[in-house]
């Protein structure tokens, strides 16, 4: 049984009402519900009552370190079998680690923790990668997006990557590390035992100086399936840098976002190479990148290749005017594996959105969903 309730304003009866519900669910989603940490007591009990919850998301409540205390107390419990724990945007600041660091220390279940957009910073983080090494957390999602990190998070990160062979997912979108940071935390990556299959870096102050050491994760772990730098300015030069991975036999890749990375058609020779010999990748977003036409043909060249095994382009905000129509035309009308293309935000007009209806509607055409919202 699921419960699932977002945006809602608790009054005592509804709570109570809700809370009957709760000791029964295996899931419950409490998004948005303007909690506060007086709720968490009565969640907690839940939590020791209920054996059978394995997913609580409570994002998007003002909980405070307060709440995450009581939480604690039903976390904790030898009953409590709960995997998944969503705690974002819940007003946590760095207080709030050594509670989850003893959970993480005490719940073998716990297999996915995310507490993105909290104010842990670096010194609440290093605390929680404590509970991290201890051999009876088997966490294999963490995410620390927008959690006021900094360079100084790398060593205790990598520290806990070496003793953590279970950890699949790690995301630290959005903190300031820089590029000497994600060169240290690569070379731990490739170092360590874990089979990382999702590692998400978007705005962290990558250049292309870092571009080398992340391409060397990609060339040696074999299981990352899913990478985004997007939101760094790694440009062509470090662009070039990641293809050598990419291209690499041992890399797998699946999911790449590059949006916003200072890209232009130089790169989508590269691009396109990926596109048409890495038959693992299925979806690529290269939003608000300069490619221009001259790119986005170079592209469509390589979705004609047989090999190619793309399902999802995004290249919205490209610069892309009515010239590059005919060609995405023509590869709409090749290409059977091509399931969405979002090319809203360009200015097609309307001479191109009848040429890109031309390939839409051809027989080998596949495509389910099209974002196109043309500038005339």
């Amino acid at each position: 049984m699921e419960l699932d309730i977002q945006c809602e304003e608790m009054n005592p009866s509804r709570w109570a009402e809700l809370l009957s519900t709760m000791k029964s669910c295996k899931t419950i989603r409490l998004d948005d519900c303007n909690l506060s940490s007086s709720n968490c007591k009565d969640i907690s009990s839940v939590i020791n009552t209920n054996p059978s919850l394995t997913e609580l998301k409570l994002n998007n409540n003002e909980l405070g370190d307060v709440g995450i205390e009581y939480l604690s107390k039903g976390l904790l419990t030898p009953s409590c079998s709960l995997q998944k724990l969503w705690l974002q945007n819940c007003n946590l600041t760095s207080a709030s680690c050594e509670t989850l660091r003893s959970v993480l220390s005490a719940q073998p279940s716990l297999t996915e923790l995310h507490v993105g957009d909290n104010r842990l910073g670096t010194a609440g983080v290093k605390v929680l990668c404590q509970g991290l090494m201890n051999p009876n957390c088997k966490l294999q999602k963490l995410q620390l997006e927008y959690c006021e990190l900094t360079a100084d998070i790398v060593e205790a990160l990598n520290a806990a990557l070496q003793t953590k062979p279970t950890l699949k997912e790690l995301s630290l979108s959005n903190n300031t590390l820089g590029d000497t940071a994600v060169k240290q935390l690569c070379r731990g990556l490739v170092e360590a035992r874990c089979d990382l299959e999702l590692l998400h870096l978007e705005n962290c102050g990558i250049t292309s100086d870092s571009c080398r050491d992340i391409s060397a994760v990609l060339s040696n772990k074999s299981s990352l399936i899913d990478l985004s730098v997007g939101d760094n300015k790694i440009g062509d030069s470090g662009l070039a840098l990641l293809c050598q991975g990419l291209l690499h036999p041992n890399c797998k890749i699946q999911k790449l976002w590059l949006w916003d990375c200072d890209l232009t058609s130089v790169s989508c020779k590269d691009l396109s190479r990926v596109i048409s010999t890495k038959e693992t990748l299925t979806e690529i977003s290269l939003i608000d990148n300069n490619l221009r036409d001259s790119g986005m043909e170079i592209l469509c060249q390589a979705l004609k290749d047989p090999k190619a095994e793309l399902q999802e382009l995004w290249v919205r905000e490209c610069g892309l005017t009515t010239a590059c129509c005919k060609a995405v035309s023509s590869a709409l009308s090749v290409n059977t594996h091509l399931k969405v293309l979002h090319i809203g935000e360009n200015k097609l007009g309307d001479a191109g959105v009848e040429l890109l209806r031309e390939g839409l509607l051809h027989p080998n055409c596949n495509i389910q969903s099209l974002c196109n919202t043309v500038k005339l």
